[in-house]
């Protein structure tokens, strides 16, 4: 099936819940799935994908991409998510601005960039490779964050928003990632959002973090706490009904227990919406 233009309110795809979203019907509106999940042929997680796809539109969310990396682009990689992307036809293609690894070896996690105007240009070239390669404009989602690069001469803020306008991509803004981030480093959110180009948000995540000591981690293993939907209803203020989800990676929950969640989010935007008619 060949998905339409995903809108609404999604969750991401876990195994836990491949049988209940087949039983349905379901309230959500799409699934994103992790790319990488879904590259090696064959094997359950793929059998069970095809058949999911028939019933629900999905958009790919990649964590092996390395935008930010100085080894070359694995092309390798890139023409399995391409084929991929013919497969199931996603809404669209993300990832996260990010470096993953050197010298061809995989971290396995999402590491922070300087924010610099050399690595500005190296990113915007990067993307440009990438969605050149794909034929689609892609989203990059702004990182969480932990540390930070003395040599940085630029916000984190300022330079997304350059990244997108240069590189002409979509952005996933994860506000649970503002929300840590911004505790962390000691920002405001709000004003974080508020400089954001409208034009370019496309996506929408919405997860839980964990308190360790003095920082906020982004373990996407809990509930959406209460700053963050506070932070989401500004979102929505500021950018409209993007489409939106509930992450969830780890101490994952029934079903049921995500689209609750789901729908709170479905009343933030109502109850605005609501607001601005009245």
């Amino acid at each position: 099936m060949k998905n339409p233009q995903c809108a609404g309110f999604g969750l991401g795809l876990r195994p836990p819940h491949y049988e209940a979203l087949l039983d349905g019907p379901v309230s959500v509106d799409w699934l994103e799935i992790i790319t990488e999940n879904y590259l090696v042929a064959g094997g359950r997680p793929l059998h069970s994908l095809d058949r999911i796809r028939e019933r629900y539109p999905l958009v790919m969310h990649g964590v092996s991409l390395s935008i930010g990396g100085t080894d070359p682009l694995d092309f390798d990689y890139l023409r399995r998510v391409k084929a991929l992307a013919a497969r199931v036809g996603p809404g669209w293609i993300s990832d996260h601005l990010c470096w993953t690894g050197v010298d061809g070896v995989n971290l396995h996690d999402l590491m922070p960039l300087p924010y610099t105007e050399e690595a500005l240009q190296h990113v915007v070239a990067r993307i440009a490779q990438v969605q050149d390669f794909l034929g689609r404009q892609i989203l990059i989602e702004n990182p969480s964050s932990y540390v930070a690069y003395a040599e940085s001469t630029l916000s984190e803020r300022d330079f997304i928003v350059a990244m997108a306008e240069e590189a002409d991509c979509g952005i996933l803004l994860d506000v649970n990632n503002v929300y840590v981030s911004a505790h962390n480093h000691g920002f405001d959110p709000r004003r974080y959002l508020d400089a954001l180009p409208a034009a370019r948000i496309r996506q929408i995540h919405l997860a839980g973090h964990s308190v360790q000591g003095a920082l906020l981690v982004d373990t996407h293993d809990a509930p959406v706490c209460e700053g963050v939907w506070s932070l989401y209803a500004q979102a929505v203020a500021r950018f409209g009904a993007v489409p939106a989800m509930i992450e969830r990676d780890d101490d994952i929950p029934p079903l049921e227990t995500l689209l609750a969640e789901l729908d709170r989010a479905r009343r933030v935007v109502a109850d605005l919406t609501l607001d601005i008619a009245v």
